[in-house]
Formats: C-alpha cells, structure tokens, sequence
C-alpha cells in the first residue's frame, strides 16, 4: 500500500479591522499561469473565521487509487457530518481566479492629450478482522484509538488518536500503510500537541457506484484555536520538492506566514512582447529564481483581492454559492448590489493565495499563520506593452520613437532578472529591428517609405 501524506491545516485566525482600499488595474487580461504547470502539486483551501476552520484538500495523486492513503494530523475528533465531498470544479474556478496573469496595454498616441482606458477585469479496504476482539486488543496494545470510522462518497475514513509514536507507526504498518524513514519523529511531535489523525482511502465499491473517475477533493471542519499548516510529514516520503497551494477565504484581511519569510513575487512588470506566447515557460522560471533568492525558505504570495471584484479578470469572481461549497460559513446568503447590478457573489470574503516549494532541509517547521488587517488588492501580474504604432508627427511622436530602443533594453534586461534568461537570446527572440521604432531612423529616412 502506498503511503501518500495529504497536507491539511489547523489554525488560528486574529479578527481584524475592515478596509475598503482598492486600486484598479487596466489592461485586457491576454493568460494566466496556472497550477499545472508545477509537477508534485497539491492545493488547499481555507475558509475561517471565529476559530471555525473548514478545509478542502486535494493532491495531484496519480496511479491506482488502490493504492491511495492520505493521512492528515488534525486537532479534534471529528464527527461524520464534519466530512464532506467537495467540488473540484470550484476549487479549479478559485485556482483560476486568483492565478498569475499576463496582461496587455496599448501605447496612445504622443501627438493628442487625452486618456485611453480599456476596464476588463485537491477502501480504507473493510478492516473486518477475523476476530474483532483481537483487533481491539491488538490496537489497545499499541496505545491506539479508533475514535470514529465513516464512509462518506468514495473514501472510508479514520479518526485516530494514540499514546505514542512507535505504537501508531506500527498500527499503521500492520493496517496496511508504508510508512516512510523518518516518519516516527515527526509522528511524535504531533502526539506531543495531542492531535488526531484523520486517515482516508478510496472505497472501490462505492467509488464504483458512484462513477467518479478521479478522486474528489475531501473537507473537514472543525474549531480550533491553532493556525497552522502540519506539512513536514508530506516531506518524508517525497521525491524532491514539493509545491503546494495555499488559499485562504477570510473575513478581515490577507494571510501570511509568521515562521518563515511571506513574499510578494515581482508584479507590474513590462516584459517583451514574444512572452505572450511562453507565458508558462515564463513564471515557472520566474518562480524558480525567486525561490532561490529567497535561499529556498520562502512562502510566496501570488495573490490577494476582495472577492466582490477583479481587475483584469483571470475568471470571473466565484459566486456566493461557490464559496459557501468551499466553506465560507459567514455570509447572509443575500444578493446585493455591484456597480449597479445584483451580484449573487461574496460578502466580506477577502482571498488571498500562497504558493510554497518546500522539502526536509529547508521547512523544517510546519507553516504558522495569521490574518492581518491588510484589505490592499496585489497579484502577480505581467504586462505587454505595444508601441504606437501610427504616422502622426510632432516634437512628442519624436520624442517617443526615440525612446522605443531603451523601453526594449529595459523589458530585456527586466525578463532576464526575473528569468534568470541570457540576456543575449533575449534580445534575438525579440528581433528589436522589427519592432516600432526599433531602428534609428532620421526623418528623412522616414518620409518615403516606397
């Protein structure tokens, strides 16, 4: 049986004050950069308010989902209708919502004075012993507990508790689970915090009737003073780094980490216009070397906005619907009036989206959380800026063409910073000869053109 840790979280969030700051961003929304493009991702949503938490977890789990397990530390014993299905099709909408984007503006014309804005915007096979009574007298041996045992959708789930490490790691062993080196340990410090284990595998017959080809996310919900996310034990099995997904739906304000570095990536940037067609190949290497500026330690904040509204839309904002299936338990329900139309969407839910590359050596530590009051709209985001491209002449229309050269050498050297890209294939793909001014031309140069 393959042992596959599943990344859920505990924790605590600070009620804070409410801010309306907004700030618009223009331009038509052209592509995003999307969670497939990293390998080994998982995701998680996390909707909380008041201590009360309510987790959608997912994985990019590929195989025989016989040999699916996912074993999750949790704070509380939790009852049955404290475990859900969730929808993936609405986790995909947030994912899209909220991804990085490239987007593009248009130069106006030097020669007249006015304004041109376009507003766009993640069985337990049956157990039955051959003799029930030496089951409980075994896992009573072990100094483990099962404190409660479901079938909900597809998945047959555990709720655990134990006294100590070696027992449970060798329940777990004899109940069917690898349990990888290095798993004891970081079992332990859980026990330590006096947290359960929520344990899920596919049930094949249900699953069969069901008809689901792929498995659905799961959700749990509790309250629980603690804030955190207990992701060391997905690093003990793991074959390199791990990316992980974090969005948080609260109330007050954006999310961050307090043991370890949150860092806005770079946004508003103006990169070459060839990029349009590499987006993917862009922010991956993007992502990868600001990982490494931040010595491989840091958690990453891709996005943060009220979800009343986007600017530019990568996907429409999630309806008020949508984010009740993700867990957010404090809206009235009602619709309410939006720039002069009913919108059935959120009230008083602020998202804010976290992307992590971790393993052993460099989160040693399970990530802390806090909300702050911060309500200040940010998102990754990229821009393509055309040249003008029209014949008008006139001291600024000069002024401009001349300056077209040095705005390419510096969206050159921008793409190679960001990128890590030799500057020298850079300049080649953007081939500045053929570009809108990208030849010094004198004006008579520029009178006949035949």
């Amino acid at each position: 049986m393959k042992y596959v840790i599943g990344p859920a979280v505990t924790f605590l969030f600070s009620l804070l004050l409410w801010s309306n700051n907004v700030s618009a961003f223009c331009g038509f929304y052209v592509g995003k950069a999307d969670t497939k493009l990293f390998n080994k991702a998982s995701e998680v949503v996390m909707a909380r308010h008041d201590n009360k938490t309510v987790i959608t977890m997912t994985n990019d789990f590929k195989g025989d989902v016989k040999e699916f397990a996912m074993v999750v530390p949790v704070p509380t014993v939790l009852e049955k209708d404290q475990i859900h299905i969730g929808d993936a099709a609405v986790l995909k909408h947030l994912a899209d919502y909220s991804a990085p984007r490239l987007v593009e503006y248009f130069d106006e014309n030097p020669c007249r004075r006015y304004e041109l804005m376009e507003d766009r915007m993640g069985s337990l096979r049956n157990m039955a012993p051959a003799s029930v009574l030496a089951k409980q007298e075994r896992d009573r041996a072990l100094g483990v507990t099962v404190e409660a045992h479901y079938t909900v959708g597809e998945y047959d789930i555990l709720i655990l508790s134990a006294k100590e490490s070696h027992g449970l790691e060798t329940w777990l062993t004899e109940n069917g689970y690898k349990i990888p080196p290095g798993a004891s340990a970081i079992l332990h410090s859980y026990l330590k915090q006096n947290m359960k284990f929520f344990v899920a595998k596919v049930n094949l017959i249900e699953q069969s009737k069901l008809g689901f080809m792929h498995l659905r996310p799961l959700q749990i919900a509790f309250q629980s003073p603690k804030f955190m996310l207990p992701i060391r034990l997905g690093t003990v099995n793991a074959d390199g780094a791990q990316e992980l997904f974090i969005y948080a739906l609260t109330k007050q304000g954006r999310v961050e980490t307090t043991n370890y570095r949150t860092v806005r990536l770079p946004e508003a940037q103006e990169i070459p216009l060839y990029v349009r067609d590499k987006f993917g190949d862009f922010y991956r290497d993007l992502f990868a070397q600001q990982v490494k500026r931040e010595s491989e330690r840091g958690v990453f904040l891709e996005y943060a906005w009220d979800m009343n509204w986007c600017d530019p839309c990568a996907a429409n904002p999630l309806s008020a619907e949508e984010l009740r299936n993700l867990g957010v338990f404090w809206q009235d329900g009602s619709s309410f009036k939006q720039r002069g139309n009913i919108m059935p969407q959120a009230q008083n839910v602020f998202l804010t989206r976290l992307h992590v590359r971790y393993d052993a050596a460099h989160f040693p530590e399970d990530l802390m959380f806090q909300e702050t009051a911060d309500r200040n709209n940010f998102q990754a985001r990229y821009i393509l800026r055309h040249a003008w491209t029209g014949t008008d002449d006139c001291p600024a229309a000069t002024a401009y063409r001349q300056q077209l050269r040095e705005r390419y050498e510096r969206e050159a050297q921008t793409l190679a910073n960001l990128t890590g890209w030799h500057i020298s294939e850079i300049r080649k793909s953007m081939n500045v000869a053929s570009l809108p001014g990208g030849e010094d031309k004198s004006w008579y140069q520029r009178l006949w053109t035949n």
